[in-house]
């Protein structure tokens, strides 16, 4: 008969990994163990200035002058990172899990554009290769897991995803209606041309943001755009309180330790087995 407390795990999750990818796994995925902490120190670092780099390298001056240097730098840490993704695969129990998860697919998109480079030769492509380069800064999503408050913050959105998705859609319902009505309230005289081009002017004044490039004249369609504008404060509150309270619905103590089968992290602090695959921290 099974322990009704401890989580059922198949032969595969019950037989232990190897004591170095155990090591692997710590310095790699923990940040409670000084070799954690270094290592998430070091990888911050290369981080940041490989986002420089790519920043950099996009000013024509900068890159007539160190170009070359640049292009070394970038090589030199998609090297790295290509080393600590395949560490990280090697290092958990289920690689195909964690490559598959937000971080995994990111650590693969932040070193795919260079190699993609390489086998997109040629003048013709240079359209691609620029928009592949551009792709590197998604290293820079990378220091997310360094950040242990950003683990309870998507929490807290992955569970007010349902009602921010309520609020999303009568958002979208609004303004498609008031972009329908300013048409005909308004028409092409005053810029309101067809439905679409009302759309974006209500989606522009329903965010507070006000470009004036499309403004009505009519009183009526003053009148709309005053009501508009006054949703427009609930569109920022709103989101901002359902995401509030699922924060403070949230444990406050927060483990350091990750899930050595599927890199979960952010677990409570007494925690003994994952809560998404119930494998033993």
């Amino acid at each position: 008969m099974t322990d009704p407390i401890r989580p059922v795990r198949s032969p595969a999750e019950e037989r232990p990994q190897s004591r170095w990818r155990l090591r692997l796994f710590e310095i790699i995925f923990e940040s409670d163990t000084p070799a954690g902490r270094w290592f998430d120190i070091l990888l911050l670092w290369s981080i940041s200035l490989a986002a420089l780099a790519v920043v950099l390298e996009s000013v024509a001056s900068i890159r007539a002058v160190a170009g070359d240097w640049l292009w070394l730098a970038e090589w030199c840490f998609t090297v790295l990172f290509t080393i600590e993704y395949v560490a990280r695969l090697i290092a958990v129990r289920r690689p195909l899990r964690y490559a598959r998860s937000f971080f995994g697919v990111i650590d693969l998109v932040s070193v795919l554009p260079m190699y993609i480079e390489l086998l997109l030769p040629g003048t013709h492509f240079i359209v691609v290769v620029r928009v592949l380069r551009l792709l590197r800064v998604f290293r820079i999503f990378k220091l997310g897991r360094y950040l242990g408050e950003a683990h309870v913050l998507l929490s807290a959105m992955r569970a007010s995803r349902p009602k921010i998705t309520v609020f999303l859609t009568f958002v979208g319902a609004s303004v498609i209606i008031v972009g329908a009505l300013m048409h005909l309230v308004e028409g092409p005289e005053n810029g309101f041309d067809d439905i679409p081009t009302s759309i974006y002017w209500a989606i522009v004044t329903l965010c507070t943001v006000g470009y004036g490039d499309i403004v009505p004249h009519t009183p009526l369609g003053k009148g709309i755009a005053s009501l508009l504008m006054i949703m427009g404060y609930g569109v920022i509150a709103v989101p901002t309180g359902i995401v509030g309270a699922e924060l403070a619905r949230l444990p406050r103590s927060v483990s350091g330790q990750s899930c050595p089968s599927c890199a979960l992290s952010a677990h409570e602090a007494d925690a003994v087995f994952c809560r998404r695959c119930g494998v033993r921290l």
